[in-house]
């Protein structure tokens, strides 16, 4: 049997993530804060981590400088270790002038990085998905079947299915038909293979093992006049079409993929419950981060229902229910915040008219609040109806939800309210 350490993990850092937008104003996805102290980028490293996998390349290309700055500053092996976390940046060469085009062309334009680190296996993965997954039973079952590529699966809804890739396996598992995105109600009626109703497709959670040979082959051939770009569009129906041995290891754990302003802030939320789904207390999946070392939360005379808090907050005779509070976040008395994602602050700083953090007698709901931002004492945020878009320069409605952008200055007294503003 294959040992892990043959095994080179490939995290793709994603694009422009204009579906995330302002989240991704100044930042990467994979650098987008979560659960009060993370970022998403710690998800699939620390999967690999727990997976005993210590080879793991990151591939960058848009506004990754927070993103390189978090994984240089968090993830060091020592001297003695075998492991390493290296950040592969996008780059003109003088045979490629142009960036990655698509998430297979990205890892085909660091073919010669995966190929010298000598691994005989390469495990790509997403920045933007939030799951606790074992990859080496992943690793085992590829091994077992001898596959030339395994691709994670899971079962999905009707209502979801078009916004991932569908499969057919026959009874060992081997995947016989693949189809990315289907939209056409027939082909979805086609690739509805399982007997459950609530769930009836197999759907690719975007995570692949590949051999290595065969991944460097794959990429180097084209579909007429194009190369293979994309791994759901082109790499996996290739391989299935050309009888490959591709099999699908179905994961049924907890997996969400943070593609939307929407499922960022219901992902969010929903780890405030007693019971989450994504247990991030798990000791079998610790989640690792940057050690900022901080002091305990300082709560005085406040109210909390379902409330997750980071550390080095220091809140005030406040009322704070369902609401996910972030690292360093300052919140003045009598603020009232529901049903919201604050994200909190890279530094203390209390100068200046409008200090960090929320003033005074604040009223906030269905809202997410990005780092270091300042909003003087009054401000009222509250929800817009499902769908609403809109976007200022001081917020944005994402589908009803308000997002206020990382360093804003909201004014006392501001209100981004439905019945306060004409849409």
């Amino acid at each position: 049997m294959p040992s892990y350490t043959d095994i080179l993990a490939v995290i793709l850092g994603g694009g422009q993530g204009k579906r995330l937008y302002p989240l991704t104003l100044m930042r990467s996805k994979p650098a987008v804060p979560i659960a009060g102290k993370y970022r998403l980028i710690d998800i699939p490293i620390s999967n690999c981590i727990n997976s005993e996998i210590f080879k793991i390349a990151v591939l960058t290309q848009f506004n990754s400088v927070s993103l390189h700055r978090h994984i240089t500053n968090t993830f060091n092996f020592d001297a003695f270790h075998p492991g390493w976390v290296q950040i592969w940046a996008a780059e003109q060469t003088m045979e490629r002038m142009e960036w990655y085009q698509g998430t297979a062309d990205a890892v085909r334009k660091q073919l010669f990085e995966i190929q010298s680190a000598r691994s005989k296996y390469v495990l790509i993965l997403a920045g933007d998905h939030l799951y606790q997954m074992n990859y080496s039973k992943m690793a085992n079952f590829h091994w077992e079947n001898k596959a030339d590529v395994t691709v994670a699966l899971q079962p999905v809804t009707r209502a979801e299915a078009s916004r991932f890739g569908l499969l057919k396996q026959s009874q060992n598992s081997q995947i016989i038909d693949f189809a990315e995105k289907p939209k056409d109600p027939a082909v979805l009626d086609e690739f509805a293979t399982r007997d459950d109703p609530e769930k009836p497709h197999m759907a690719s959670m975007g995570i692949y093992l590949f051999n290595l040979d065969v991944l460097v082959d794959v990429l180097s051939m084209k579909s007429g006049p194009k190369d293979f770009d994309d791994f759901g569009y082109d790499v996996i129906p290739h391989c299935v079409t050309n009888k490959l041995k591709v099999f699908g290891y179905e994961f049924s754990g907890y997996w969400r993929d943070i593609g939307t302003i929407r499922s960022f802030y219901e992902t969010n939320l929903e780890l405030t419950m007693q019971n989450p789904s994504f247990d991030i207390y798990d000791p079998q999946y610790r989640l690792y981060t940057h050690g900022r070392f901080l002091p305990g939360s300082r709560l005085s005379d406040c109210e909390f229902q379902d409330v997750l808090i980071g550390e080095g907050c220091i809140i005030t005779r406040a009322k704070i229910n369902h609401s996910v509070i972030g690292v360093r976040s300052i919140i003045k008395a009598g603020a009232s915040i529901k049903d919201t994602v604050m994200m909190g602050a890279d530094y203390y700083d209390d100068s200046g008219e409008i200090p960090l953090g929320i003033g005074e007698n604040c009223n906030i709901e269905g809202a997410i609040i990005d780092k270091n931002v300042r909003m003087g004492q009054d401000v009222c945020i509250k929800p817009f109806p499902l769908g609403t878009e809109v976007d200022t320069d001081a917020y944005s409605i994402k589908d009803g939800i308000v997002v206020i952008p990382k360093r804003t200055i909201l004014p006392p007294g501001t209100s981004i309210c439905p019945e306060s503003i004409t849409l």
